[in-house]
């Protein structure tokens, strides 16, 4: 059986036994940020369980891809460079479609996140869906932290639709501590992270640009003089990833 069908086993198996995500923080925070929603138009979509979950749709004038945006852990898709991923994005040629991942409480430790990686996944294949719905042929999708974790068990399965793959800093695999690569992946993947970032994401960036090897149009790019969340160099972090895009056939 090949490793990530075995890994999401595991991880569907762990899902059954721990709690659900916490869909009132989710409704919390859809209801504080619905409102002041400018650039964009918020939507829901449903997943199987029937839980609808928020997402924020911009488009883009003659737009050559739709992207999906992933946040990271315990926040919602218009936070911080979020926010700036999927309004600006738009003004480069590409639309944008920012989801609500699944989250846990407050005092949620990263491991705990693993068991809804199944759930990220459903999201992930959801958000594609409506993105194919309005016609768009090429898909990316950009994620960041451990919205990087939850989208790679879903870009491990080389899903058809999604040409290509920004993840911006990638972290270790919860609980282990090991880095996670791209190996597999098909598509051509941006490793992107700052040159302060966390520990976990630095002491990774070694094995995760050896596992680009083979796969040509795929580079990792360290931008200068910021950390994790790209402070006061949101500028260079959406020309990393809208440069990224443009070189995509």
């Amino acid at each position: 059986m090949r490793a990530w069908l075995i890994s999401l086993f595991l991880l569907v198996a762990s899902a059954t036994a721990s709690a659900a995500s916490d869909y009132a923080r989710e409704k919390k925070w859809a209801d504080e940020v619905t409102p002041g929603v400018v650039v964009g138009d918020p939507l829901y979509l449903t997943q199987k369980n029937r839980h609808k979950f928020l997402g924020i749709y911009t488009e883009a004038a003659n737009a050559r891809m739709g992207v999906v945006v992933v946040h990271g852990a315990g926040i919602h898709p218009d936070w911080g460079m979020i926010g700036t991923l999927r309004q600006r994005l738009p003004d480069h040629g590409y639309a944008t479609l920012s989801i609500q991942m699944p989250i846990l409480a407050v005092d949620a430790k990263p491991e705990a996140y693993a068991a809804h990686f199944p759930e990220a996944v459903e999201r992930l294949q959801l958000a594609v869906a409506f993105l194919k719905g309005k016609g768009y042929k090429h898909i990316a999708v950009v994620s960041h932290s451990m919205g990087s974790r939850m989208a790679h068990p879903y870009m491990v399965r080389n899903p058809p639709e999604v040409k290509t793959w920004a993840s911006l800093g990638m972290p270790a695999a919860l609980g282990s501590g090991a880095a996670i690569g791209y190996d597999g992946i098909k598509v051509p993947v941006l490793d992107l992270m700052g040159a302060n970032d966390l520990a976990q994401v630095l002491a990774g960036a070694a094995q995760r640009k050896a596992s680009l090897t083979g796969n040509t149009a795929s580079k990792q790019v360290v931008i200068p003089d910021t950390d994790h969340f790209y402070a006061d160099r949101e500028d260079a972090m959406v020309k990393a990833v809208k440069d990224f895009l443009d070189g995509v056939k």
